[in-house]
């Protein structure tokens, strides 16, 4: 390839940002195109979401605790850079649901709230009888012409009823994707249950035949895992280790870009300290409002779904042993939104994980921020905390006073909504015939898991790649 070294900016230091910067420098290697790069970092430290505390022996998750074990990348990229052997599957046990402030088992056989198995479904009182006939329509009723986007809500509502994405299906998606589920987009967010629909007409079918066929492959004998997967020392060493490996002059902290000016050939940056920052290429691996208006002088793109940020918090509190009494076993329990309660979701931590807590001690986790109730989030932690140890003590025995807390406040982003994938192809070609060699990348787009933004940061350094080759003439 050519010996011309192009220079690129990578503007954002979380997971996308960090992880396009890594495959940047290693496949650069391998592909005998040396780039030189620049990766701008607004805060005072990497890693964006993905931020871990250790406290007094505590391994605690500020945001993402995990990623699913299914979505390969992330694994491959863990083992690539050396902390293989720090991860770890989740303890796999029962998940609750609140249900008129008890706490009723997710029925066996449900996968994502779609009833697999008759009598769990028939038994549990988490849906009416009514509502479980209502359910039951999905075997008879036509499967959906057309594969137009549509709202998960209203998706599953169709196939299932009310009651069963109200009182199981939607407090389990809860915690990935904020906002309204009557506006969350099927096809960005679960567009395999579309292709279940499609295919198979009933969801339920489709769902047990998938289960039926996972059965039938040799299982060696271990102890049962679940699906999700993290790293012993905390998912922020993930940053960490990113950075370790990436050329420490390359790495800048504390700076912020405020526009982006296109020339004849190539980009300036104009950085908020007032420097100006000349370069070959730009992926702004940020929240899709700072880019919107760090290309808005030189090209007009509309704001993700039209929507607003939603808010949430999470709160971890840390106890010795006895000052959380579980009666059951599990790993946690998640809050439908029309139960009178504020948190979302409680996780028992130190049997989910239990690598994060100290012999002798607990912790449990837990979520506020409902859509449309998000004023919580706004109070002191000492409110916040004395009202999620309130609900707690609804459905189970806890002291009153923690040895030690943390409320982390999230901007959640935007969530998908209908319509998104449309958006995304009609934004990405604006970008590309207005801005050559300038991507959009990172939750807001493609997902925003941790594989997520991975996958994405490796598909966009490929774009990358192959936009040079073709800039070059090799």
């Amino acid at each position: 390839m050519s010996d011309i070294q192009p220079h690129v900016t990578i503007v954002g230091g979380g997971m996308t940002g960090l992880t396009a910067a890594y495959y940047l420098q290693k496949w650069s290697k391998e592909k005998g195109q040396q780039f030189r790069f620049t990766l701008l970092e607004a805060s005072d430290k990497i890693g964006g979401k993905v931020q871990t505390w250790r406290h007094e022996g505590f391994t605690i998750e500020l945001g993402a605790d995990s990623f699913l074990e299914r979505k390969t990348s992330a694994v491959e990229l863990i083992k690539d850079v050396g902390l293989g052997d720090r991860l770890v599957n989740n303890e796999a046990g029962q998940a609750y649901i609140m249900h008129k402030d008890r706490l009723y088992s997710v029925p066996e056989g449900a996968v994502m709230g779609v009833p697999t198995q008759l009598m769990p479904f028939v038994k549990t009182p988490l849906i009416s009888p009514m509502g479980k006939l209502r359910a039951a329509a999905d075997l008879f009723l036509p499967g959906a012409q057309g594969g137009e986007d549509e709202s998960v809500g209203n998706f599953f509502r169709r196939r299932l009823g009310d009651e069963v994405i109200e009182n199981i299906i939607e407090p389990l998606i809860s915690g990935v994707y904020g906002g309204n589920i009557d506006k969350l987009s099927l096809l960005s967010t679960f567009p395999q249950y579309a292709q279940m629909e499609k295919q198979s007409r009933s969801l339920i079918l489709a769902m047990k035949n998938s289960r039926q066929q996972q059965r039938k492959q040799p299982a060696e004998p271990q102890k049962k895992k679940g699906m999700f997967m993290t790293l012993t020392s905390g998912l922020q060493s993930l940053a960490e280790r990113l950075e370790e490996l990436l050329p420490a002059d390359a790495v800048r902290k504390n700076t912020s870009v405020n526009r982006l000016i296109k020339k004849t050939d190539g980009y300036t940056l104009e950085l908020a300290n007032g420097e100006k920052l000349e370069t070959d290429a730009v992926i702004l691996a940020i929240p899709h409002h700072l880019a919107q208006e760090v290309v808005k002088d030189q090209v007009a793109i509309p704001p993700l779904s039209g929507a607003k940020p939603t808010i949430m918090a999470t709160v971890a509190l840390a106890y010795p042993e006895e000052g959380v009494r579980l009666d059951r076993e599990g790993t946690g329990f998640v809050v439908p939104r029309k139960e009178n309660c504020t948190i979302t979701a409680c996780t028992w931590t130190q049997r989910k994980w239990p690598h994060t807590t100290p012999k002798g001690k607990a912790l449990v986790r837990c979520y506020v921020g409902k859509p449309g109730h998000e004023e919580i989030v706004e109070r002191s932690d000492e409110e916040i905390v004395r009202i999620v140890i309130r609900d707690l003590q609804k459905v189970m025995k806890i002291d009153d006073q923690p040895e030690f807390y943390r409320v982390t406040r999230w901007n959640r982003g935007l969530p998908y909504l209908v319509g998104h994938r449309q958006w995304l192809k009609d934004t990405t070609a604006r970008m590309k015939e207005q801005l050559p060699g300038v991507w959009l990348t990172g939750g807001s787009y493609g997902g925003v898991g941790v594989p997520d933004c991975i996958d994405q940061a490796k598909e966009t350094i490929q774009e990358l790649f192959d936009f040079w080759m073709k800039k070059s003439g090799s």
